[in-house]
């Protein structure tokens, strides 16, 4: 069996977010516990396991994403990491169709190499900020949203680029917080830059002190900064140490997210689903 680490929203290797890529037969699904097991082996923010559903009039792979502690409900780099190896070998052609916790997501591939993931958008919720959210950050605060189950984190507003970038948060706060992870972004410093905005996303709750690029993220991301910018598309950059792009189109319960891949390892499972 093949396993693939590929490179997410980004154009160039050892950028972006890495996820681990398995393709299964068609059948149940492994047991949780063999799929849990190989994805803290691999122990990146996200390990992608999919099955083709050749009788399924919905959906053509069912699709399912694990960090190295838990199973998640949405996973934006590991979606398009999935449809990229399924493009790059000859697996899928065209608009791929996802059945996964979140319902089912598509992936559509363009001439130029990208790839755009069909989600849905987050329902923002403003809440009041604790002064545990502060206290964990470290910084001052301006707005706090909740994101909804299915993104399940705190999207918290800080006052600038910067603020963003030189973030060095208290993980152990961070992880007894009530939400999954903490989504932390602020309007981009250059207005008329590459970028609209930046973020960082820190889930050490999930066993993920630092993700790279988190897909799931811009659904909460677009409609925020659409909302303030008063602009459905926007590119969003993700400022971990890695970074990373992804473009982003709201409409309206539908947030599309656009970016690149590359893959960077291919090898032979030897033990594993």
């Amino acid at each position: 069996m093949r396993i693939r680490i590929v490179d997410a929203f980004t154009g160039r290797p050892f950028a972006g977010n890495p996820a681990a890529v398995v393709l299964l037969d068609s059948g149940p699904f492994p047991g949780d516990d063999r799929l849990q097991r190989l994805a803290a082996e691999v122990n990146l923010s996200e390990t992608a396991y999919a099955r083709p559903l050749p009788e399924s009039p919905e959906a053509d792979w069912a699709l399912r994403w694990f960090t190295p502690v838990t199973e998640v409900n949405l996973c934006g780099h590991a979606t398009l990491a999935t449809a990229h190896v399924l493009r790059s070998t000859g697996a899928a052609a065209g608009t791929v169709r996802f059945a996964t916790r979140s319902g089912i997501l598509t992936a559509e591939a363009s001439a130029d190499g990208s790839i755009t993931l069909d989600f849905p958008t987050a329902p923002l919720t403003e809440i009041p900020v604790g002064e545990d959210v502060r206290a964990a950050l470290g910084a001052d605060v301006l707005s706090a949203h909740d994101t909804g189950p299915n993104v399940g984190d705190l999207l918290v507003e800080v006052a600038d680029e910067k603020t963003v970038r030189t973030l060095a948060p208290d993980l152990a706060a961070v992880a007894r917080l009530s939400h999954r992870g903490v989504i932390v972004t602020a309007r981009a410093s250059d207005e008329g830059g590459a970028y609209d905005y930046v973020s960082r996303f820190f889930g050490p709750a999930v066993g993920v002190d630092e993700d790279p690029v988190t897909g799931s993220a811009h659904t909460a991301l677009a409609p925020l900064w659409s909302g303030r910018l008063g602009r459905d598309r926007l590119t969003g950059l993700q400022a971990s140490a890695r970074t990373g792009l992804v473009r982003t189109t709201l409409r309206g319960d539908r947030t599309l997210l656009t970016g690149e891949a590359v893959t960077v390892i291919d090898g032979e499972l030897l033990a594993g689903p």
